[in-house]
């Protein structure tokens, strides 16, 4: 086999190692060319633009991102920059702070199940301690207690919501940075480390796969903790802010709530099942992830609780009961296909679903130190309905409870664009990903299983 060797690349003139092999494996892009540095600076550039400009629209221009976008196209953009500055307070970024280093003492100190990861490309099987349900559990409790007891008002996210969102931006960032200078300088496994030549790309996709402090696992925390777990509350705060303003919570809100309740919970009962995902096994720590988990998740994903916050939409209990069924159809699918692949592979294939024996195909494919493995891929159930099907829940699910907000406005439907767009390229990725992994057997699977989301349809 050959070995790896280190070799320089100079996209866009900027100088970064690069450790390349003439050996095809599987995972994140290896090297980068100029078109990779300049898309990966438009989306440092461009995803936190969108994020605050969401904020300003929903804020300073009456929840319409198609007004913000006028006054911006009629003002200029000096003039709208300085005309919308968001403030940064010490209040807020401290109160950031504080969270950051709560949910960090709750990822160690906390039990929880041990698990073990997919085979990553370097050959390595790593192990993981979920206790996100008890970080999630311990985190609301405490809001709940502070609330009740009086120590902090339940609204207290919402109203310093935007000083919030700029130590949030700040922080992804400062944390895309340090990741980065880790990888380079003291990966923690030099098997699954990447440079690609590019300080930007390497900046936007990352250096290391799966980084470790101290027994700490950065990519699953940053992503289940200062985010996930925050999901949820940002949501209860908004909804005390409804009821502060309007003196009592509409429908509208509650559905929105349940739902995101119930996707949030089922993350962090099945977190084992996370670190099998592309998150984990492919996509290596770096600003996507790192200021995607620490801003834009929590930021994007929370966007129809701050617009039910400011602009109440009003169903009657037999429409709100007809969105939450929809909610919780997409979220059946999403479950129960995810559950069907998780059992397959504990059972390694021996199992029945839907009433009769399960049928897979088995795949082989090699790691970077030369050693074959195979994989069990299942062709019945949900997964021989269509490649996909779980993502096809989750876009029934996004979709309702962007409804709960109505169609008045573009705005609160951001998530279900963002997620339709995301899930899309995602399944691209995905697919492109098992053809290096897996070979001609992909194509194989494919012939079995043809369609991605929907049968005849896609």
């Amino acid at each position: 086999m050959e070995t790896a060797s280190t070799t320089m690349s100079t996209p866009l003139g900027l100088l970064a190692p690069v450790i390349s092999s003439d050996k095809v494996i599987w995972g994140r892009k290896a090297e980068a060319v100029t078109k990779d540095s300049l898309k990966s600076l438009f989306m440092v550039l461009l995803a936190p633009t969108w994020v605050l400009l969401n904020w300003v629209a929903l804020t300073r221009y009456e929840g319409s991102l198609i007004t913000a976008l006028a006054a911006l196209w009629r003002q200029g953009l000096i003039d709208f920059l300085q005309a919308n500055q968001l403030q940064p307070t010490f209040a807020a970024s401290l109160g950031y702070l504080a969270w950051f280093a709560f949910q960090a003492v709750l990822y160690v100190v906390l039990p929880g199940p041990k698990c073990v990861g997919q085979r990553t490309p370097g050959g390595l099987l790593l192990g993981y301690v979920t206790n996100g349900l008890n970080a999630w559990v311990v985190t609301h409790l405490c809001y709940l207690i502070g609330s009740l007891a009086g120590f902090f008002d339940p609204s207290i996210i919402a109203r310093h919501w935007e000083g919030l969102l700029v130590a949030a931006n700040c922080s992804g960032f400062v944390l895309a940075f340090l990741f980065q200078l880790k990888g380079y300088y003291q990966p923690s496994f030099q098997e699954d480390r990447k440079m690609s030549g590019s300080l930007v790309f390497d900046f936007w996709a990352g250096v290391e796969l799966n980084p470790r402090i101290a027994g700490l696992d950065l990519k699953l925390f940053l992503n289940g903790r200062p985010g996930i777990v925050a999901w949820t509350l940002i949501d209860l705060s908004w909804a005390a802010y409804q009821y502060q303003t309007l003196g009592y919570v509409t429908y509208s809100m509650i559905v929105l709530n349940i739902l995101h309740m119930v996707y949030v919970l089922d993350f962090f009962y099945n977190e084992s099942w996370y670190t099998r995902t592309i998150d984990i096994t492919h996509d290596h720590l770096g600003f996507m992830l790192a200021w995607g988990d620490t801003t834009f998740l929590p930021a994007l994903y929370t966007l129809q609780a701050q617009y039910l916050a400011y602009y109440p939409v009003h169903f009657t209990g037999t429409e709100a009961a007809g969105i939450l069924t929809l909610g919780l159809l997409g979220y059946i699918i999403f479950r129960t296909s995810n559950a069907q692949r998780d059992e397959f592979r504990a059972k390694h294939g021996e199992l029945n679903i839907w009433g009769s024996p399960a049928s897979y195909m088995k795949c082989s494919y090699q790691t970077l130190d030369g050693k074959l493995h195979y994989s069990l891929l299942l062709t019945s159930g949900w997964w021989g309905f269509s490649r996909h099907s779980n993502y096809l829940g989750d876009l029934i699910l996004s979709f309702a409870v962007c409804a709960v907000c109505g169609f008045d406005n573009v705005l609160p439907w951001a998530y279900f664009i963002f997620m339709f767009t995301f899930l899309q390229h995602r399944m691209r990725r995905d697919e492109r990903r098992c053809l290096n992994k897996y070979g001609e057997q992909w194509h194989k699977y494919c012939e079995v299983v043809p369609y991605r989301l929907l049968p005849y349809i896609y």
